[in-house]
């Protein structure tokens, strides 16, 4: 992971060389801010803005008036079918927090501060053409890794 572009502390951008395999684990470490409305964590295949077409294999949406965390992907510029159970809300405001992105085989594992979160089935392959990582919204980032 290099960092390429920290505008300020709420927003990362940077690239995953070679792309993502299995074993790896992407980090990223936050403090959520006070009135947070949301956070966004999205591995794509091109580090870009939202609107444009480009493959997504993980898209987080952390929604904390819903205290949900929605995951999607989306492929050839069309998302799928969102996944939204959670057997826990991990996130509070002014709380800080460590997620880790898990690569395996046949899907994400989601940690939060060690606990497992949630998984998510791979439906983008191959895996080694997600290579950026996007992470944006209410939080002060404190490490992206």
């Amino acid at each position: 992971m290099e960092d390429t572009d920290k505008k300020d502390n709420g927003e990362y951008s940077g690239v995953i060389k070679g792309g993502l395999r299995p074993s790896m684990k992407l980090v990223v470490m936050g403090i959520v801010n006070n009135k947070a409305k949301s956070i966004e964590v999205v591995v794509s295949s091109a580090p870009q803005q939202e609107e444009t077409e480009g493959d997504v294999g993980l898209q987080l949406k952390v929604n904390f008036s819903d205290k949900a965390v929605q995951r999607n992907a989306r492929l050839a510029g069309k998302w799928g079918p969102s996944e939204n159970t959670l057997s826990y809300f991990p996130f509070a405001a002014g709380e800080a927090f460590k997620m880790e992105i898990v690569c395996e085989h046949q899907q994400f594992r989601i940690l939060v501060d060690g606990q497992p979160l949630f998984s998510f089935t791979h439906r983008l392959t191959p895996l080694a053409s997600l290579t950026a990582l996007r992470v944006f919204g209410d939080l002060q980032l404190t490490k992206v890794a």
